[in-house]
């Protein structure tokens, strides 16, 4: 693996040249606290007073017997563990300040079918030794670009596990560290997605998806990134009116100065095209509408259509170490109910988050006026994020239920749900119980002409 220090950091040129830096980095001596009294990644070691947030004690590195390797389903390193309570409608006023508003929501909303079985709180997150070195690095060197538009001095780990300077900096920080957190080097996976409507009746859209991170690229740096994090493809499988488009992404770094790159192929048509419109809040035909492009991952793109507040940390339920909902062979018609997840199937945990407000900026245009974001202060994947209208109501409640994929090691979301509170629809990303593997992850660093745009056609299939 390449480390941090081993190459030569260096601004891109777009960023010296339009845009200025935030604050500066922490220093060395604050930077020393990492894998001390800190995490690897930046949170606190230690637990809370009540004991019902444990110390984080390295992790889950190691697979549980009779797992086989990256691609097998999960299984369950926690058998034994059993739910403590339940949290319900009518006793929701005994956990209120454990909750969300999202949460809160859910429970007056579907007060008979919704709940909250809350587990042991197991701090599972772990990355590599490697990851953890350039975290560090990044700790010193790394600092926000412009308005939040970028980052800079930043590569194969978080870009802040310590964050400083104001409020609006912090947030900023959050969510860089949410947009560039550790999710392995390359993954494949298919799975389906489907939108559940209000009797229960959903329709399979399957398709195939391919990542390359290349922000951790293990033979790159800084230097190399070319302003792309990621590289991500999806070919749609299923249905037969859908089967053979497809969609590539160049996920840029900044992308006030450079905008996401998107291309979809259609199949009827045999052309790739340029796809303008994968972003901010152009909606997701696969999705009823129930998503928009920045909700994909709970979040993504751009930071420059909100003014962001960072609101502090805060001790809430989050679905974490969901293990039994990713099991193979579980049908998802057991896996989705009428308005919700099948609550039996989830697990929740008390675990410590940043909170962030980003609410729209005046003259611009998106159709959340608000978004709050629960950020897990172990992985920094958001994990909860309330979305308001335009009216300042509470209108979608979107969660990622998290788990560690020990082969990697590291947390990150089996599933991402939206719910529409108004409509009361809800849109499920991930499904994958009923196909023969899951997630993929391996260290292979593709040639990039393989996530070009000539190569989409030639891969795409009717």
């Amino acid at each position: 693996m390449t480390y941090k220090n081993n190459v030569i950091l260096g601004s891109l040129f777009a960023f010296s040249v339009f845009a200025t830096q935030a604050s500066a980095a922490v220093s060395a001596s604050e930077a020393a606290r990492l894998g001390q009294d800190l995490t690897p990644f930046g949170s606190v070691k230690a637990g809370n007073e009540a004991g019902t947030i444990p110390a984080w004690t390295g992790g889950l590195t190691e697979a549980p017997a009779g797992y086989e390797g990256s691609g097998q389903h999960h299984i369950n390193p926690f058998p034994d563990d059993e739910v403590l309570f339940t949290i319900s409608a009518s006793n929701m006023d005994q956990y209120d300040e454990y909750l969300t508003d999202g949460l809160r929501a859910m429970l007056d909303t579907y007060p008979t079918t919704f709940r909250i079985p809350v587990y042991k709180s197991r701090r599972t997150h772990a990355v590599p030794d490697w990851v953890a070195e350039n975290t560090k690095e990044n700790a010193v060197d790394a600092e926000v670009v412009g308005e939040g538009e970028g980052i800079d001095g930043a590569f194969a780990g978080y870009p802040f596990p310590i964050l400083h300077g104001n409020n609006e900096e912090k947030a900023w920080q959050v969510i860089w560290n949410h947009l560039t957190r550790w999710r392995g080097v390359s993954v494949t996976r298919r799975s389906s997605e489907v939108a559940v409507q209000p009797d229960g009746d959903y329709s399979l859209v399957t398709s195939q998806q391919e990542a390359f991170f290349n922000y951790y690229n293990p033979e790159g740096s800084e230097d190399e990134l070319d302003n792309v994090i990621f590289y991500y493809l999806s070919f749609t499988q299923s249905p037969p009116r859908l089967a053979g488009g497809a969609i590539l992404i160049h996920e840029t770094l900044n992308q006030v100065i450079n905008p996401r790159n998107g291309w979809g192929y259609n199949a009827g048509q045999r052309r790739v095209r340029r796809a303008p419109n994968l972003g901010y809040d152009s909606p997701i035909a696969a999705a009823d509408n129930l998503r928009t492009a920045d909700d994909t991952d709970i979040f993504n793109g751009a930071l420059d259509r909100y003014n962001w507040e960072y609101e502090g940390m805060r001790e809430i339920y989050v679905p974490y170490n969901n293990y039994r909902i990713g099991e193979q062979g579980t049908p998802y018609s057991e896996i989705l109910g009428i308005s919700h997840l099948n609550p039996d199937l989830t697990r929740w945990e008390l675990h410590r988050v940043h909170v962030v407000e980003a609410t729209l900026k005046e003259g611009e245009r998106h159709i959340y006026g608000k978004r709050r974001f629960y950020v897990d202060a172990d992985s920094w994947n958001t994990l909860l994020l309330d979305q308001y209208d335009g009216r300042g109501e509470l209108w979608r409640v979107t969660m990622g239920l998290a788990k560690n994929y020990y082969e990697l090691p590291g947390v990150w979301t089996v599933l991402d749900v939206y719910h529409d509170l108004q409509a009361r629809r809800y849109h499920v990303l991930g499904l994958d119980t009923e196909e023969s593997s899951t997630r993929k992850f391996t260290n292979d660093v593709p040639n990039r002409r393989y996530f070009s745009p000539a190569s989409l056609r030639r891969r795409s299939v009717r």
